[in-house]
């Protein structure tokens, strides 16, 4: 018997069910009514039991299309704003297909994406940002951000835009995305701008992303931002600014996002390689959304101002369960770095790394509490994070001046970190190259150089060799 929502009409089928006479009346009527029961299903916007409906999906008529056939024009000098945005609405209304930027020098303004899309960038295209930031939109701040991240207020938005995007591929036979930032970074230093420089490339709540084999340079601000974003690849990328003199040149930016890989990429840029992110102070906490599931794996990085991979110093929404595997850092101020501090709240925990390799590199591996860059002035200043479960294993290296620093807090202690494997060869010749500060964790067999007092030795067994009682000792030496 077939149950509806419906009292009133449970009872009509009860009574025609028990009507033994008249069979084809009862036939008759009860087709009716299944007939009218699935109609009313349909209508509704989800059904229920088997009667769920789900509507087909639309219809695809696969758009294959060039930027010339819009008008487009890659000689370095014409603006094709037009033709990006006429190439995407046709694909659009289409409702899916492939855009193909061919040879050239493709001089644009900031332009949208469209759902079930492949942006493809042949051998030799450069698509080129336009200089003028009239040409710009602004855009309302990020809400876990409070406001622009440089000025308070709207923000500029990003050269390649998307938001509640689903089937996206941005890939190319390593063809370049050129946000020419020079005049960017050249205003922002002269303070001469009122708002928050845009990204490069920044997709907002969207998910099934691919990003893969092509070149992106010189972003006027982070290079690469998925906000809120879930299932995520980024392979096979180069991505390049100045290493100085390009501020705030982010390589990856990952801001509150679920199920991420980025693998295989070459990053040299002039502020963090990748920097793993989830909203600032009280905004971050309010908006509540932590980056998690997220691998990083076969990349090298070269940060000469900051690190290869941060995480924070925005965290408020919470960092977990990140992985590093086969990293290798080289000629760069730190490799990998935990920042925070007091007014962030959130987490940073489950963060493991595994075989990284350290060439010329000041400070190896760093956590630091008193990251003291805040929103604005309403922050909680008893927000505190915490930080705990972070492993390090295999970590090689040579021309390391500081190996490791572990700068905790009374209020944010450093929990449950761990070292194995070990082995870098340190160009200080003081012996206190291993610092800690309010640290508690355990190092597993020898490692080199020797460790901070701060933690628990054991054997390659894993037995217990050493308890230690000096958790809150401060070793940690800034001079250095």
């Amino acid at each position: 018997m077939v149950e509806v929502s419906s009292s009133g009409a449970r009872s009509q089928l009860h009574r025609l069910w028990v009507v033994s006479s008249h069979n084809a009346l009862l036939i008759s009527l009860w087709i009716v009514g299944f007939v009218s029961v699935f109609l009313w299903q349909r209508r509704s916007p989800e059904g229920f039991g088997f009667f769920r409906w789900t509507p087909s999906p639309t219809v695809v008529e696969w758009a294959e299309v060039d930027l010339r056939e819009f008008g487009g024009v890659g000689d370095g000098v014409t603006v094709n704003t037009v033709a990006f945005e006429s190439a995407v609405m046709a694909i659009a209304r289409r409702g899916g297909g492939k855009l193909t930027v061919p040879r050239g020098k493709w001089l644009t303004g900031p332009f949208n994406l469209t759902n079930n899309m492949i942006f493809f960038l042949d051998e030799g295209a450069e698509i080129l940002a336009i200089e003028d930031e009239t040409h710009w939109p602004l855009m309302p701040p990020l809400p876990s951000y409070g406001y622009g991240r440089e000025h308070r207020g709207p923000r500029y938005g990003s050269l390649i835009h998307g938001q509640n995007l689903k089937n996206v591929i941005i890939t190319g036979n390593n063809g370049t995305i050129n946000g020419q930032g020079k005049s960017w970074w050249a205003r922002y230093r002269q303070k001469l701008l009122n708002y928050t420089r845009g990204p490069l490339v920044q997709l907002l709540w969207s998910r099934d992303i691919i990003i893969s084999n092509i070149t992106l340079r010189d972003s006027p601000f982070w290079t690469l931002h998925p906000y809120d974003c879930k299932n995520v690849t980024i392979s096979n990328m180069t991505i390049l600014a100045p290493v100085l003199g390009a501020p705030n040149t982010d390589g990856i930016d990952p801001d509150s996002c679920e199920d991420m890989v980025i693998e295989n990429c070459f990053i040299c840029v002039g502020d963090d390689g990748i920097a793993i992110k989830s909203g600032w102070d009280q905004y971050g906490i309010a908006y509540g959304r932590p980056s998690t599931n997220i691998v990083i794996r076969n990349v090298t990085l070269r940060s000469v101002v900051s690190a290869g991979v941060s995480i924070g110093s925005e965290m408020s929404g919470g960092v977990s369960n990140i992985t590093l595997e086969n990293l290798h850092v080289w000629d760069s101020r730190r490799a990998v770095r935990i920042k925070t501090a007091p007014g962030r709240g959130g987490y940073v925990r489950d963060i493991s790394c595994r075989n990284m390799s350290l060439t010329k590199v000041r400070i190896g591996i760093v956590i630091k509490t008193d990251y003291n860059e805040h929103a604005d002035t309403a922050f909680d200043p008893k927000a505190f994070p915490v930080i705990e479960n972070v492993s390090f294993i295999g970590v090689y290296g040579e021309d390391v001046r500081v190996p490791v620093r572990l700068h905790g807090s009374d209020e944010i202690p450093v929990k449950g970190i761990s070292f194995r494997d070990m082995s870098v060869g340190v160009t200080s010749k003081r012996k206190h190259t291993f610092q800690c500060s309010f640290v508690e964790g355990r190092v597993i067999g020898p490692i080199s150089p020797p460790p901070c007092e701060n933690l628990d030795i054991y054997d390659e067994q894993e037995r217990l060799v050493k308890r230690s009682v000096s958790q809150n000792s401060t070793d940690i030496d800034y001079d250095l």
